[in-house]
């Protein structure tokens, strides 16, 4: 007679508990198969039926949208190209430049050499800045100028010092030295650069109370207003205003 095996037969090489687990899981998946050719109906083809023209992404989102109806918005459209020009509105300071800059390039109002890099000044011994901008701003009237253009150093310094020495012993206060800007010299302005050295460390230093480029007016960059003193500034002199002002403790202008 057979024997059957049951949960509790646990005898020694006989005891199988996956034995029958291949056919539990081949009995699930016909199961799953069934169901989804149930649900996916019959004779398929690439998700479509026999007979069935499959719909593109914009035929189906116009069949969804076809008894939409699209809102007008048009104040909403109206305030968007109203701003569209004016996105980042413009500061007091930013619309105060440009006029000026308009009227610079409009009119050439505005320009001031003294907002540049060609501008040039110096002050004497114990001179105040005050001075300098009143000489710029043609405060102190031209009572004789000279125009160096055409020499070359060594002759632009004789010429210079001619002049400026005739200029002190009239008792002239304000003189005009031309010398071009030098945009034509390879070499960058060279007579420019000289006539600051000769009124910075020359003799005639010891006259100068104070010098300016020019305004447009009377050459620019181009040309430079010198003021003179009435008495030189020597080493005595500077000896002797300095124990002045430690008794007064006031300041020489």
């Amino acid at each position: 007679m057979k024997r059957h095996r049951t949960k509790n037969d646990c005898s020694e090489g006989s005891f199988r508990p996956f034995e029958n687990l291949r056919d539990l899981l081949d009995g699930r998946s016909q199961n799953i198969r069934s169901l989804d050719s149930h649900r996916s109906g019959p004779d398929k083809t690439d998700g479509c039926s026999k007979g069935e023209n499959p719909q593109t992404e914009q035929e189906l989102f116009a069949d969804a949208m076809a008894d939409v109806t699209p809102i007008t918005g048009t104040r909403r459209h109206a305030a968007k190209h109203r701003h569209a020009g004016n996105r980042y509105p413009k500061t007091s300071c930013e619309q105060k430049t440009l006029e000026i800059l308009k009227q610079l390039v409009d009119f050439g109002h505005g320009f001031e050499v003294s907002h540049t890099p060609e501008y040039m000044e110096g002050r004497g011994y114990r001179v105040s800045r005050e001075v300098t901008r009143r000489l710029y701003n043609g405060d102190f009237a031209v009572q004789d100028h000279i125009d160096l253009h055409g020499f070359n150093v060594a002759a632009a310094r004789d010429a210079f010092m001619t002049f400026m020495e005739k200029a002190v012993t009239d008792g002239k206060r304000a003189v005009l030295i031309v010398h071009g800007r030098g945009l034509s010299s390879p070499v960058g302005p060279v007579l420019k650069r000289k006539v600051y050295g000769w009124l910075t460390r020359g003799p005639i230093r010891k006259w100068v109370l104070a010098f300016t480029s020019a305004r447009s007016c009377d050459g620019g960059a181009g040309a430079t207003y010198v003021l003179l003193r009435l008495r030189p500034v020597t080493k005595r002199f500077r000896k002797n205003r300095d124990l002045q002002l430690k008794r007064t403790g006031s300041l020489c202008r």
